[in-house]
């Protein structure tokens, strides 16, 4: 058989496998569930919403599977491979880490468990004595975990690439309590993907040879090989009060690529035995805490950016679609202006507003502090403030604060409101990723 013809029957039988799978369709639940929460807080928060639950659940499925055929066709050329008993050790430890928290979801936690259990079955002889756990034993001791390691360091690479794309419209504008205990503007970044993988796997009697050598891997290639479909999923949370969103995530993507490079040479490293493939695992889910930590400290250093000052008012979000939209205005620029007036409250600018209603002229400033001069006819039924979200003041009703959720909290936890007698309430957020 042709080889290309061999390569096209085996991709349409993984194909088959993936739309089987039903860890793909509980994937794509967890998504919907996640953007519905998203929806229901940004309309607590703005009486608005700011996504589109049908546009990005379909976004998201369309760069899952982008993103999973370039992680695809690049470890078919490194040889990074994933048996059949591996994917489902691998969906099962990531479910049960998920109840303990909702950021657990990454297989780079459920890859670093693994690797820790499979060098303690190697080096414990005492683990292997109970025949009753040779269901567990029997396929966690067949696994490669160097090239499950491997595995990690090229889906981080997808993962920094999606960030970049796509983690700034993802956002959520929010409101957050300072350290100082002062309420201020900043962004939840939070995006999900269930990527969709075509692994090719050494297999004996598996066919022909492939037309090129993976670099990992060696003699296993030489009976045959197979391509196998699954679903994984990538995803990533983070808060900024201090930077624009596309910032924090051209930060986070950096940062992924740095632990990807990491990842990889502890994958090698992983070749020396048990004892250093538990340091590689334990380093895989220690550098993958470490980047949470950091965002934190670096946020804890740095000064709040969507906060008033005496130039005007700060634009923390803009309502797709709307007036603001249209004329370009976007988050971070500054109400300096609007129909002549100065604006140093949100009650200067509803007056200022008012004082012609069929017109409006604004002076903005933009990222760089420069003036840019916007005018534009209003209409009957347009947002009261062009669909400008404001950073919050001291009167803000609600302000978002971070929990350690784990799945169960994750799905019970709903919104409330206060009125404006009562002290200010937090809502909570899951925690970063």
């Amino acid at each position: 058989m042709n080889v290309y013809m061999e390569i096209a029957n085996k991709g349409l039988h993984a194909l088959l496998q993936l739309f089987i799978n039903p860890f793909y369709y509980i994937g794509i639940i967890f998504i919907i569930l996640q953007y519905r929460r998203q929806i229901s807080l940004e309309r607590k928060l703005f009486h608005t919403k700011l996504h589109s639950l049908l546009g990005q659940t379909w976004k998201t499925l369309l760069w899952g599977w982008v993103g999973g055929l370039a992680a695809s066709i690049v470890m078919a050329f490194v040889g990074a491979t994933v048996q059949a008993e591996a994917i489902v050790f691998l969906w099962v430890i990531s479910l049960l880490l998920l109840f303990i928290r909702v950021r657990f979801l990454c297989w780079a936690y459920a890859i670093g468990v693994i690797g820790i259990l499979h060098s303690l079955w190697i080096m414990v002889p005492a683990l292997s004595g109970y025949p009753s756990m040779s269901w567990f034993a029997d396929p966690l001791l067949q696994l490669n975990m160097p090239s499950l390691l491997a595995l990690i360091a090229i889906l981080h690479i997808v993962e920094a690439i999606l960030i970049r794309k796509r983690g700034a419209e993802t956002g959520t504008p929010m409101f957050y309590e300072s350290k100082r205990g002062k309420i201020v503007g900043g962004y939840q970044l939070q995006g999900f993907w269930p990527v969709v993988l075509f692994l090719v796997v050494p297999m004996q009697g598996g066919g022909s040879l492939l037309p090129w050598t993976p670099l990992m891997g060696g003699d296993l290639w030489s009976g045959g090989w197979a391509i196998i479909g699954f679903p994984m999923m990538l995803g990533f949370a983070d808060i900024t009060l201090s930077r624009l969103p596309q910032e924090k995530a051209r930060i986070s993507s950096n940062l992924l690529l740095l632990y990807a490079a990491v990842v990889l040479l502890l994958a090698l490293l992983a070749y020396l035995g048990p004892i250093a493939t538990i340091i590689a695992s334990m380093g895989c889910i220690a550098l993958h805490e470490s980047l949470r930590l950091y965002s934190r400290w670096d946020e804890s250093n740095r000064q709040p950016y969507f906060v008033h000052d005496h130039r005007g008012l700060k634009i923390l979000g803009i309502i797709p679609g709307s007036p603001a939209a249209e004329l370009g205005i976007v988050p971070g620029e500054m109400i300096h202006k609007v129909n002549g007036q100065p604006i140093g409250s949100r009650q200067e600018l509803h007056q200022a507003i008012m004082l012609n209603s069929a017109f409006c002229k604004l002076e903005i400033l933009n990222l760089a502090g420069e003036n840019k001069f916007l005018k534009r006819a209003m209409f009957s039924g347009e947002h009261h403030q062009l669909g400008i979200i404001l950073a919050p003041d001291q009167d803000a009703l609600y302000y978002a604060e971070e929990k350690q959720l784990h799945f169960l909290g994750y799905l019970r936890s709903r919104l409330s409101g206060v009125n404006r007698k009562q002290p200010r309430k937090p809502v909570s957020v899951e925690e970063q990723l």
